[in-house]
Parts: structure tokens; C-alpha cells; sequence
């Protein structure tokens, strides 16, 4: 009973205190307070919530049945507004905050909204290697699923609430990528309910154009109800190696070393200053030396980032085995580095072993709470950008960043990019090696100003044939957004699949000057 009442007395201090500061000013000045008294409970309930319904749809089979009705009305739904006259554009009508992407859209208020409930495992084919999945699948709930049926899928995005329609309409990237691409790449087929209500299914040999089309358009070209995406045999391990490099030249060149052998599962860089990285390689495997097992996903051990500048700082190289599901979720707890802005003492040991299984809260409420004072804050103040170039450039790429940004650490992630058809394929007619630069937190450049400095990274990104992941603030022109990215196919198919009445073109959805 005396420690309810200490709780309560803790709690009604707390309420004391923020009604004295004012909660705007909590907000902004002490998110920790809010984010760890409410968020993180909050976001426990989330998972608590979702988990029990995939178990639940899972043992009851019901995924499959109810996926054709789900559709019907979907379906139903095109079909209204059509009637209706088709006065307003379409979107999905899941809330704008629910995404993984900091952008605040907008356009939810203003367009039709199609209610889309698919989130379910559909079916997992293991003689053709498929698994097929509902769009709001998410990759925490997918890699749950397959693994434990000795199954993965070749490219496993890092945070778990990404989900598949996001990864497919937008892009997604693992460090597996220099060997199968974009998530994008290992998907076999779409299905989609179009701009009149409807169903096609797409791939490489089935409405190709469309089946090439779809990834990067924001759902402008229809609304994807199920994909079919590739999977691999899973194993229990990464052993993975960490190998401290100092100097951009030796940076880079190490880096695209290891990057172009097929040997390595997995190819990551971790930058800590200008010139100083730590380069890791992993494989695949069943065996482990027991002593090296580091199960770096549990609530309690160093938030992963951390746990790598050990090994820069001790200068030394070193060698762990990690399983599997924790190492392709190994940035999720600390959400890669943001974490370490919202609760500065989060990878605090005690704060860890306390309070560690509640982490990370969930991006969603994050953004549904943040308010206009935070949101103006993190626009003008903070970054969350990945460009992609050719490995060619990524020395110069390094460069450009420090002084136009200057965020640390910064993610590397190899990919390899097809001459594909579609809005991102290399400039020449043949596959070429790219590295996704990831750049998240608050810019320490003096000069850095978010609409101009952003403008200068995309105009240096053009320039060497890169491209912009789209979740991200973008503040081209419609010019140069166009000239960044290949749009021959996907407007063709806006006007023989008259998309134009229904859905807004891809700049007017996502970049800043179409939106404001």
C-alpha cells in the first residue's frame, strides 16, 4: 500500500510541476518526462495489442478468408467516390501520424479517404520461396512469422513498425542490399485496386510496366492490397566483424571493398567523425562460439551504435556472433541514434535494466504528440535524410555532407542497383554499385539552414546521378525533382490508367514546394 501511495505522490508532483512550467514548454525542453511517464507504457499497450491479433488471426487461419472481402470493400469504396463524381483526389485513410515518416501530410484532410484494414500473413509458399503479405504488414511482425519456420525475406529494413506498403511505395534498404537491392527488388508481384475500382495483379511477366512502376509513386497509381515478396532460408546467426578505419580515403576504399564481395551477407558503416568509421561484415550461420554470442536486441545490453564505437575507441578489430532476429532489428531500440536526442541518459545502464524493455516508444505517437513547437523545432533544426549515390562518389558524397550538415554518426548501406525500368535506375544501361548516406540528428554546420542547405545537398545528389528517399523533407522544384528521377514510365501509365483525376502526382504528394 505505502509504495501505491509513493507512486501517486510521484505522480501528483509530476502533474504539479508540469502545470507550473506549462506543458508546451515540458514538451520542448524536457520530452524525456513526457516520452518516458506516458509514451513508453503507451507504446507497450501498442505491441501488447498487435501482437495478440497477428497471434490471433495466426491461430485462427482467418487472414486468407477475410482478404478477399477486405478488397471487396476497398473495391466498393473506389467505386463510391467515382460515383460520387470524382471531385476529390484519393488516399489511403490511415491517419497521417500512424507513418514511420516524419513528414506531416497534409492532403489526409483534403482527399477522399479509402479505409485499407490489411494487415495479415497472408500465405507462406515455401516451395516457391514466397511469402505473400497485406500491406500494413509490418517487419517486426514479418521476421516474428517467418523465423520461426527457418525463414527470412533477403532484405529486412531496419525499424520494425516500417511495414511492407511503405517499403514498396517508398524504398527501402538493409545492409544485405549489395546483393539483392532495394526491398523493392525482392518482391515478385503487386496487387493493386486501381483508379476504377479494379483488381490487377502485376510482375516482371504480368503488367510489367506496372509491376515496375509502383515502387517510389506514393501510391499515386492505385492502392496495393498484397504483395508477394521472396524469401531465403534463415539462420540462427550473424557472425559479424567490426574493423575500426581512420581517414576518409581508407574509409571509402575499405568500404567498397568489402561492399562488392558477394562472400559478405552483410556490408555496414558506421561513421563517427569525418575520418573515423567502423566497417562491419557479417555471414550467415548455424554455429557460434558460444563465448562470442552477443544478444545485442535484449532490453538491457547498449543501444547497438554505442556497443560499435568500443571498438573505434579501443582501436581494435573484434569478432561476435549475434542472432539473427536481434541483428536485423539491432537499430530499432535506439531508433539508429535519434533516441539518444529525446532521452539523453537512455543508454544509461540503469536506465537500461529499469526501464530498457520499454523501448523504444513508438515513432507514431511520437509524431502524434509532438505538437507545432516541436515540429517547427525539428524542421528547422534536426535532419532526417538518405541520399542515394553512386559508390563512385562516396568520398566526395562524405565531403559534401560534413559541411553542408556535419551529423553524427552517419549510416553507410551498400546497394546494388538494377537497369530497371521505373522513377530510380543507374544512369548507364547496366546494374551499378550505390551506398544509401544516412544523416539523422541535429546539424553542427554554422551555417546550416534547413531549406537551403537541403536544397544544396539535393542539387549535389542530382549532380552525380543520386537520388532522394521520399519519406524524407524534400524541397525541390518540380524541374528537378524530374530531373532527379525518371518519370517516362510512371506518367505514361497515370494517363492510360487515368490516375490523373484520382490520385495527386508523386511531387505534389511528398515535396515541401508543392505542399506550402
Amino acid at each position: 500500500m505505502s509504495a501505491l501511495w509513493s507512486v501517486g505522490a510521484g505522480l501528483l508532483l509530476l502533474l504539479l510541476w508540469v502545470r507550473h512550467r506549462g506543458l508546451e514548454a515540458v514538451l520542448v525542453h524536457h520530452r524525456w518526462v513526457f516520452v518516458c511517464f506516458f509514451l513508453l507504457p503507451l507504446s507497450i499497450l501498442f505491441d501488447i495489442y498487435y501482437q495478440l491479433r497477428a497471434w490471433a488471426v495466426w491461430r485462427l487461419h482467418s487472414a486468407p478468408r477475410q482478404h478477399a472481402q477486405r478488397v471487396r470493400h476497398i473495391q466498393e469504396q473506389v467505386r463510391e467516390w467515382k460515383k460520387e463524381g470524382s471531385r476529390r483526389y484519393m488516399c489511403t485513410g490511415r491517419p497521417g501520424w500512424l507513418t514511420v515518416s516524419l513528414r506531416v501530410g497534409k492532403y489526409k484532410k483534403t482527399h477522399k479517404n479509402i479505409m485499407i484494414n490489411l494487415m495479415d500473413v497472408l500465405e507462406v509458399d515455401t516451395e516457391r520461396q514466397v511469402v505473400r503479405v497485406e500491406p500494413l504488414v509490418s517487419m517486426g511482425q514479418l521476421t516474428a512469422h517467418l523465423n520461426p519456420m527457418g525463414w527470412t525475406i533477403p532484405v529486412v529494413p531496419e525499424l520494425d513498425d516500417l511495414t511492407v506498403g511503405g517499403l514498396i511505395m517508398g524504398t527501402g534498404i538493409e545492409s544485405s542490399s549489395h546483393i539483392y537491392g532495394l526491398f523493392q527488388h525482392t518482391c515478385v508481384a503487386y496487387e493493386l485496386v486501381l483508379a476504377d475500382g479494379s483488381l490487377v495483379r502485376c510482375s516482371p511477366t504480368e503488367n510489367s510496366d506496372l509491376f515496375y512502376a509502383v515502387p517510389w509513386s506514393c501510391g499515386t497509381l492505385g492502392f496495393l492490397v498484397a504483395a508477394e515478396i521472396k524469401m531465403i532460408p534463415a539462420k540462427k546467426y550473424v557472425k559479424i566483424h567490426y574493423e575500426p578505419v581512420r581517414g576518409l580515403q581508407k574509409i571509402c576504399e575499405k568500404f567498397t571493398e568489402e561492399s562488392k564481395k558477394k562472400e559478405n551477407s552483410f556490408v555496414e558503416g558506421l561513421m563517427y567523425s569525418l575520418d573515423e568509421a567502423v566497417i562491419m561484415t557479417g555471414v550467415l550461420t548455424d554455429e557460434a562460439e558460444q563465448s562470442k554470442i552477443n544478444r545485442i536486441g535484449n532490453y538491457y545490453k547498449p543501444w547497438f551504435f554505442k556497443h560499435v564505437e568500443k571498438y573505434l575507441k579501443a582501436d581494435r578489430t573484434g569478432v561476435e556472433y549475434i542472432p539473427s532476429r536481434h541483428y536485423y532489428h539491432r537499430h530499432t531500440r535506439s531508433i539508429f541514434w535519434e533516441l539518444q536526442d529525446i532521452i539523453p541518459f537512455g543508454n544509461n545502464p540503469v536506465f537500461r535494466y529499469l526501464f530498457g524493455w520499454m523501448v523504444p516508444p513508438k515513432i507514431s505517437l511520437l509524431k502524434l504528440t509532438q505538437g507545432e513547437a516541436i515540429r517547427k523545432l525539428y524542421e528547422q533544426h534536426h535532419v532526417v535524410q538518405d541520399m542515394l549515390v553512386p559508390m563512385k562518389s562516396l568520398e566526395k558524397s562524405i565531403q559534401t555532407f560534413h559541411v553542408d550538415l556535419n551529423v553524427y554518426p552517419i549510416w553507410l548501406c551498400p546497394f546494388i542497383l538494377p537497369n530497371n525500368p521505373g522513377m530510380v535506375h543507374p544512369k548507364g544501361n547496366e546494374t551499378e554499385l550505390y551506398v544509401d548516406i544516412g544523416a539523422y540528428g541535429e546539424p553542427k554546420s554554422k551555417q546550416f539552414e534547413a531549406r537551403a542547405s537541403m536544397r544544396q545537398m539535393e542539387k549535389f545528389v542530382r549532380s552525380v546521378h543520386g537520388f532522394q528517399m521520399l519519406y524524407a523533407d524534400c524541397y525541390m522544384t518540380r524541374e528537378e525533382f524530374w530531373d532527379m528521377f525518371d518519370g517516362s514510365l510512371y506518367h505514361k501509365l497515370r494517363e492510360e490508367m487515368n490516375c490523373k483525376d484520382a490520385f495527386p502526382e508523386v511531387y505534389d504528394k511528398i515535396c515541401k514546394a508543392a505542399r506550402h
